[in-house]
């Protein structure tokens, strides 16, 4: 039985395999682990999905193999010869100074299962599947591809959507995704990233002394993926001031009144982020339009508000999905962010922790931002950004001041999906929560 390299994301196209945890002729079984990968999300062990014996590794400790590549062969009784060879089905070694990288595998390599990906929006690893078992695949922009263009896009790291198709009706053929290989146009990395090749920037710079980073699979993601985010999704953006008082002293009372464990712990400690979380997905049931998604050539409407909430983590961010957040308690809410943040820093979550959701949000609060506005995540319809939370004069009623407890919030939408009104009365559902938080209890 082949072992395959598994697919961990939308926007996934391969991993590194950072350590075995059986070696060529140890028998398995069914549910042991068998490697751990390392992708530019996560990094998770993978079980065998069979018993018998461990025949074959083919991609070693340190290598890169694309999603489908053959990594190891599980035999059953009186199978081949134990055998440990080097990748031959598109694995590439750690980079080093005097070998250069393979090149990628041929279909057959990955046709022997099929994968397809669930992001809309992202233009290099959309649909990746042998020719034999699906059709064309379409665009956001409603351009089909045919899976061998795609393939050979994603491979390349070619962005399809500045392809001309000259297939029929505008398909996007193999041969067209070739002439840009030849050309060297198109490519996701430094064009698409910087508007200018890195020889035409480091060109601006002679004489003056900087230091060379390069990408790193995270980044490249992160590049193409808002690049994208912001040439196609419509933006615009609504913004008001909360008053945060009221939330303040509920968040204080609870957190005092938390039971404590042996170790005189408390049981949850509540920050103001997880009364936001409440908020957006009670505002999201309350405007249900707005709790949803822009798929291609429809809108998908959720039942539920699964809420993503920004991470930093080294050298980029990931979005864990509070899933079903309407109906958690704030505690419950606290609690699993708290989880799922920690594991997301360690780059531990599972795909389904951080894929899907049907809005998100953004707070940079904690380091003294006072508003800014965050690029929607797609396939997202709106993320809404958090500032900090501030003393602020505000006239009162009689014409005098006073001074109350406020943070500023933008509510990014695509409008395609949310109109400025219907985006107005989600702020509003939202503003009124925060500033009745009572009503989150109830």
């Amino acid at each position: 039985m082949d072992v395959l390299m598994p697919q961990l994301g939308e926007t996934v196209s391969e991993g590194k395999i950072t350590k075995w945890f059986k070696s060529a002729g140890d028998a398995v079984k069914a549910g042991d682990n068998l490697f751990e990968i390392e992708t530019d999300k996560v990094t998770m062990e993978v079980p065998a999905i069979a018993p018998g014996t461990l025949s074959e590794i083919r991609v070693p400790v340190g290598a890169v193999a694309p999603v489908g590549a053959v990594v190891a062969i599980i035999a059953g009784e009186g199978g081949a010869a134990v055998t440990t060879s080097a990748a031959a089905t598109g694995a590439r070694p750690a980079p080093t100074a005097s070998k250069p990288a393979p090149k990628a595998p041929a279909a057959a390599a990955v046709a022997q299962h099929a994968y397809r990906h669930s992001g809309p929006m992202d233009p290099f690893f959309e649909v990746r599947t042998p020719e034999r078992n699906y059709g064309p695949a379409k665009l956001a922009s409603g351009t089909f591809v045919t899976p061998l263009a795609r393939r050979l896009a994603g491979e390349n790291r070619i962005d399809l959507s500045r392809i001309q198709g000259s297939g029929p009706h505008g398909r996007i053929v193999a041969a067209d995704v070739e002439t840009v290989i030849s050309s060297g146009a198109g490519r996701a990395g430094a064009a698409m990233a910087t508007g200018a090749s890195a020889d035409q920037v480091k060109a601006l710079y002679q004489g003056v002394d900087y230091e060379e980073v390069p990408l790193d699979g995270m980044r490249k993601t992160i590049a193409a993926r808002l690049i994208e985010a912001k040439q196609t999704i419509p933006h615009f953006y609504l913004t008001t001031d909360v008053e945060v008082g009221a939330v303040m002293a509920l968040r204080e009372e609870a957190n005092a009144g938390a039971a404590k464990n042996k170790d005189g712990e408390a049981a949850y400690k509540l920050s103001l982020n997880d009364f936001v979380i409440k908020a957006l997905a009670l505002a999201l049931q309350r405007v249900p339009a707005a709790n949803a998604v822009w798929a291609g050539d429809r809108i998908l409407r959720f039942k539920h508000s699964d809420v993503g909430v920004a991470v930093a983590i080294e050298g980029g961010l990931l979005t864990p999905v509070i899933r079903n957040a309407e109906g958690k308690s704030l505690s419950a809410i606290s609690s699993e962010m708290r989880e799922l943040a920690g594991r997301a820093r360690d780059k531990k979550l599972k795909p389904a922790e951080y894929q899907g959701g049907s809005a998100a949000i953004s707070n940079l609060g904690m380091y003294g931002v006072r508003e800014f506005a965050a690029i929607i995540n797609p396939p997202h319809a709106t993320i809404l950004a958090v500032g900090a939370s501030q003393r602020r004069p505000v006239e009162a009623e009689d014409g005098s001041v006073r001074f109350v407890s406020q943070m500023t919030v933008t509510l990014s939408c695509d409008h395609r999906v949310v109109d400025g009104a219907l985006g107005a009365e989600l702020l509003a559902a939202f503003k009124g929560l925060m500033e009745s938080p009572v009503r989150m209890l109830v």
